[in-house]
């Protein structure tokens, strides 16, 4: 359509009245074309020329916004949405030139609220930005699949969690019960030296009572929100106060630490705390699988695109493939001594952060974890382009 444009503009001097007519009627029928189209289309668009004058609206972004009136063309775009918070929003974006990436906003659409992801782009031509391009899209039914997946995974989870703790607390309860019926016969008993089995015996139940008390905590911890703060901190700077207070043990243990740390890494945003304690799970669970001879552990970061990974690895034993899929549930564990929520809250700690977790472990070789964390976007400026459109 560009190039057939711009080859009838040349030829304009050359026609004759009619010629001119008929260039015309062809750009005409091919605007209205393209507007039908655009108008087809299931999102709303609406775009703004280098002033944020509004000089398209589609149908669709019509009937999401209820746009004033019917004369908003060629006047600003925030002027336009009746929405209030709308409005103000990409007012403020535009002036300030910030790039939006899916803002959600919640709009009554007759009996309903229906969840709009608002985009703003810069409106590109050959190189060069020619003002602002407004997408909206309907994600109600995305926002409510999602929601639903979410919830579906808690309720799959708790359930996991109360079969968890209902198998913990049946030792201890059994425990009690069997003491309690001792504590009965020497109570019914005559004999003296009953008094010290009953000392015995309530002992016995104290401790399992305190062992009961401790699953109902470890249960809380696993079902509340955490209360996150997370601030921009440097991984490396955090690594390296984590190493520096386990080194001493790991040596005592005869595991040597490799670190591999990229420099020039971009800040995250971690919850400092939480971070150091998810990571000194995964060391303590590869120095108690290295125990017996000892071994490496490897800590490496880098840059992958727009994340930075967190690579912990040791030479222990591996994990066997039966296995793999169960050791984030909750009381899950392959120890004696170990309570199960180990590595439950790893996985907690790094949804918290919406970081990835990947596991890759051989058996006789070793595990290694490797964790992605997104890097914080900042707005990026829509700046003009001087260059060849190819380049763009």
């Amino acid at each position: 359509m560009r190039k057939l444009t711009e080859r009838a503009i040349k030829a304009l001097p050359r026609q004759n009245v009619d010629q001119i007519k008929a260039i015309v009627n062809d750009l005409v029928e091919g605007n209205k074309v393209l507007e039908t189209v655009l108008s087809s289309l299931p999102s709303g668009i609406m775009v703004s020329d280098i002033n944020d004058d509004l000089i398209f609206v589609n149908t669709q972004a019509r009937r999401f916004l209820k746009l004033r009136g019917n004369d908003f063309l060629e006047k600003k775009i925030w002027k336009a949405v009746k929405d209030h918070d709308i409005s103000e929003f990409i007012q403020r974006n535009l002036i300030s030139q910030e790039r939006v990436d899916e803002e959600d906003f919640n709009i009554q659409v007759g009996d309903k609220v229906r969840t709009l992801a608002l985009s703003i782009l810069p409106l590109v031509d050959r190189g060069t930005i020619k003002g602002s391009f407004i997408s909206l899209e309907d994600v109600s039914e995305k926002r409510a699949e999602s929601l639903r997946l979410r919830r579906a995974e808690s309720l799959a989870s708790l359930t996991t969690l109360a079969a968890g703790v209902a198998h913990e607390i049946k030792n201890p309860l059994g425990s009690i019960s069997i003491h309690i019926q001792l504590m009965q016969k020497c109570l019914n008993s005559e004999n003296e030296v009953c008094k010290d089995d009953l000392l015995d015996y309530l002992n016995i139940v104290n401790e399992e009572v305190d062992r009961l008390n401790q699953i109902v905590v470890n249960y809380l911890f696993a079902v509340r929100p955490m209360d996150t703060n997370p601030k921009c901190r440097c991984i490396n700077a955090l690594i390296e106060e984590l190493i520096d207070f386990i080194h001493y043990e790991l040596e005592q243990n005869s595991i040597e630490i490799i670190k591999n740390l990229e420099d020039k890494l971009p800040e995250l945003r971690l919850d400092e705390k939480l971070i150091k304690q998810a990571f000194l799970n995964i060391i303590k669970n590869a120095q108690a699988s290295m125990s017996s001879e000892g071994g490496i552990l490897k800590i490496r970061t880098y840059k992958v695109h727009d994340t930075v990974a967190v690579s912990i690895s040791d030479s222990g034993p591996g994990i066997p493939d039966d296995i793999k899929n169960k050791i984030f549930e909750p009381y899950f564990t392959t120890r004696d001594s170990g309570s199960g929520l180990g590595l439950t809250l790893v996985y907690k700690i790094m949804k918290e952060h919406s970081a990835e977790i990947r596991l890759n472990s051989i058996l006789g070789e070793g595990t290694d974890f490797t964790f992605i964390f997104p890097i914080p976007q900042k707005g990026q400026r829509l700046i003009g382009w001087d260059g060849d459109h190819n380049e763009v």
